[in-house]
C-alpha cells in the first residue's frame, strides 16, 4: 500500500507538471496572438493615462477595426482604449472597468448603450463563462480574486471561476494559433443587402425573451448605475452613446421605448450626458450586416457625431 501511495503521488506530480507546462505555453501563446479581448488590452496597455475608455458590446467594436482607433486618436489628439466585447452587458462591463481602474487611468468613459444587454443574463452573468472570452483572457491573481468576488456577490457560475483559474478553455483552445479578432472585422468593408428574415433572426438572438421582463431590466439597470458610480468616484467624465442602426432594425427592438425612458431617468439622476444617435445613419451602405457599422459607416459616424463628443471638455 505504501508503494502504491508513492506511485500515485508521483503520477499526480507528473500530471500536474505536465498540466502546468501546458498552461504556461498556452498563456505565452495567447500573448502572441492576442488582440481584441478587453483584458488582453488592459494587460498590454502600458502606464500612460488615457483620455477615453470605450465600453459596450459589439456595436462599439467597429470603432477599433482595422486601425480605426488610431485614426480617432490622430484626429482628436487624444488617447483612446476600446474595451468593448461581443455581447457584453452592464455587469460584464462593470467587471472590465473595475479591473482597468486597478492599474490604469482614464479621464473619461464612453459607454455604448444597447437595450438587449439589459434583458437577459445571457449578456451578463453568462458572459463570464464564455469560453471564447476566457481562452483569450490573461491570468492575473487580482483578476482571479475579482472573478471569485463576482461569483459570491453577483451569482456568476462557479465553473466560470474554475475555468479561468485552471486555464481549461485556454489549454483546449482549437483556435490557439489564430489571431484573436471578432469575426465581424473580416466584414468591415462589406456592404449589407437588407433582409427581413435576417433582421428577425438577429432580433430573436439578441432578445431571448420576446417580452422584456421588468425585473430583469431593473437588475441590470442597477448594475449599470453601479458602473457609472464607480467611474464617477474615480473622477471620470461619463458619456453614454447609442450607436446608429438602420431604422427598419430599430423599429423591431422589443420594449425600446420603455428602455429609453428608464435609462434616461437614471442618467438624468446621475447627471450623465446621453447622446442617442440610433437613427442618424439609416442607409444600408453604412452597415456590414443587420446592425453593425462598416468602414463607411464608422467614418461617417465619427466625423459627423462622435468626434465632437470626444473633443468636448
Amino acid at each position: 500500500m505504501k508503494r502504491l501511495g508513492k506511485s500515485a503521488l508521483l503520477f499526480t506530480a507528473i500530471g500536474l507538471l505536465l498540466y502546468g507546462g501546458s498552461y504556461y505555453a498556452a498563456e505565452r501563446l495567447m500573448y502572441r496572438v492576442g488582440d481584441s479581448n478587453p483584458f488582453f488590452k488592459i494587460a498590454t496597455a502600458g502606464d500612460r493615462p488615457y483620455d477615453w475608455v470605450i465600453l459596450g458590446a459589439s456595436h462599439a467594436m467597429p470603432l477599433d477595426f482595422d486601425g480605426f482607433n488610431a485614426v480617432m486618436e490622430r484626429e482628436t489628439g487624444q488617447r483612446i482604449l476600446n474595451l468593448a466585447a461581443p455581447g457584453a452587458g452592464p455587469l460584464y462591463n462593470r467587471f472590465v472597468l473595475e479591473h482597468f481602474l486597478q492599474g490604469h487611468r482614464t479621464a473619461g468613459l464612453i459607454y455604448v448603450l444597447d437595450s438587449f444587454a439589459f434583458n437577459s443574463r445571457t449578456w451578463n452573468e453568462d458572459r463570464f463563462a464564455d469560453a471564447k472570452l476566457l481562452r483569450r483572457t490573461p491570468f492575473e491573481p487580482g483578476l482571479a480574486w475579482r472573478f471569485l468576488d463576482y461569483r459570491m456577490q453577483e451569482g456568476v457560475d462557479a465553473l466560470a471561476v474554475l475555468d479561468y483559474v485552471t486555464g481549461f478553455s485556454k489549454i483546449n483552445n482549437r483556435e490557439r494559433f489564430q489571431r484573436d479578432v471578432w469575426e465581424g472585422e473580416a466584414q468591415f468593408d462589406r456592404v449589407y443587402r437588407p433582409s427581413a428574415a435576417a433582421d428577425r433572426k438577429r432580433i430573436a438572438y439578441l432578445y431571448p425573451a420576446a417580452d422584456p421582463d421588468p425585473a430583469v431590466l431593473s437588475r441590470y439597470l442597477q448594475a449599470f448605475a453601479a458602473l457609472i458610480a464607480t467611474a464617477q468616484r474615480e473622477g471620470l467624465r461619463v458619456v453614454i452613446v447609442k450607436m446608429p442602426v438602420p431604422a427598419r432594425f430599430h423599429g423591431q427592438l422589443p420594449g425600446e421605448a420603455a428602455f429609453d425612458d428608464a435609462t434616461s431617468a437614471l442618467l438624468a439622476a446621475q447627471q450623465v450626458p446621453f447622446h442617442d444617435f440610433s437613427l442618424t445613419l439609416d442607409e444600408s451602405r453604412f452597415y456590414f450586416d443587420t446592425d453593425h457599422l462598416n468602414r463607411a459607416g464608422v467614418e461617417a459616424f465619427f466625423s459627423g457625431h462622435l468626434k465632437a463628443v470626444l473633443e468636448q471638455r
